[in-house]
C-alpha cells in the first residue's frame, strides 16, 4: 500500500512541477527576447544597412583611479563590430563609453551600482550577472551586479532579443572587470 501511495505522490508532484518548470522557462525565454519578445528589430539579420559614423552623445562621470583603470581595460578590449553593428565615436568618456550601430547600442563603464530588490530577477548571461530595467523610451538597460565596477549595456527598444545583445559583451566584461565578492541571490 505504501508503494502505491508513494507512486501516487510522485505522479502528483510531477504533474505539478513539470508545468511550473515549463512556465518558468517560457518566461525566462521571453524576457531574454526569444521569438521576438519586444518590438523586434525591423531589419533582417545579416541584411546590409547604413552604418552611421556620427558621434553618439553619452555622459561621462568622473571616476576614481581604480574604476578608471578597469574601464580603460574594458573599452580597449571591446570589438570594433558587434554582429553587424559597427563601433561609433562617443561624445564624452571615450575610455569608459562605447556605442555601436543605429540606433546606438551603448556600453557605459563605471555607472552607479543598481539597487537590487530581494525579489528582483537577475540574469546570468555567459558568466556575467545582469539586472535588466525597462526604460520609458522602450530601451532596456542591462547593468552588471556581480562586478567590482558596474557596467551598463543599453539596448534600444527596436532591437529584438535585448538579453542576447547584452550577452554579446559578457565575455569581454568577464575577462576585464573583476567579479565582486558579493552578488545578489540568483547569480552564479
Amino acid at each position: 500500500m505504501a508503494d502505491a501511495d508513494s507512486r501516487a505522490a510522485a505522479r502528483t508532484a510531477t504533474l505539478i512541477a513539470l508545468p511550473l518548470a515549463l512556465i518558468a522557462g517560457a518566461v525566462a525565454f521571453w524576457a531574454l527576447g526569444g521569438l521576438g519578445g519586444g518590438n523586434g528589430d525591423k531589419r533582417a539579420a545579416g541584411s546590409p544597412s547604413p552604418q552611421p559614423s556620427s558621434t553618439v552623445r553619452m555622459p561621462a562621470a568622473s571616476l576614481a583611479p581604480t574604476p578608471t583603470t578597469v574601464c580603460r581595460g574594458l573599452i580597449a578590449q571591446l570589438p570594433s563590430t558587434i554582429r553587424s553593428a559597427k563601433r561609433r565615436p562617443v561624445s564624452a568618456g571615450a575610455e569608459q563609453n562605447a556605442a555601436y550601430g543605429a540606433p546606438a547600442l551603448r556600453v557605459a563603464c563605471g555607472v552607479a551600482a543598481p539597487t537590487v530588490a530581494k525579489t528582483a530577477t537577475v540574469y546570468e548571461l555567459s558568466g556575467v550577472c545582469y539586472l535588466a530595467t525597462k526604460q520609458r523610451d522602450g530601451s532596456s538597460v542591462w547593468t552588471t551586479v556581480d562586478r567590482t565596477v558596474p557596467v551598463a549595456v543599453t539596448v534600444p527598444g527596436s532591437y529584438s532579443g535585448a538579453g542576447q545583445w547584452a550577452a554579446e559583451f559578457s565575455d569581454t566584461i568577464a575577462g576585464t572587470v573583476p567579479s565582486s565578492d558579493t552578488a545578489p541571490s540568483g547569480c552564479h
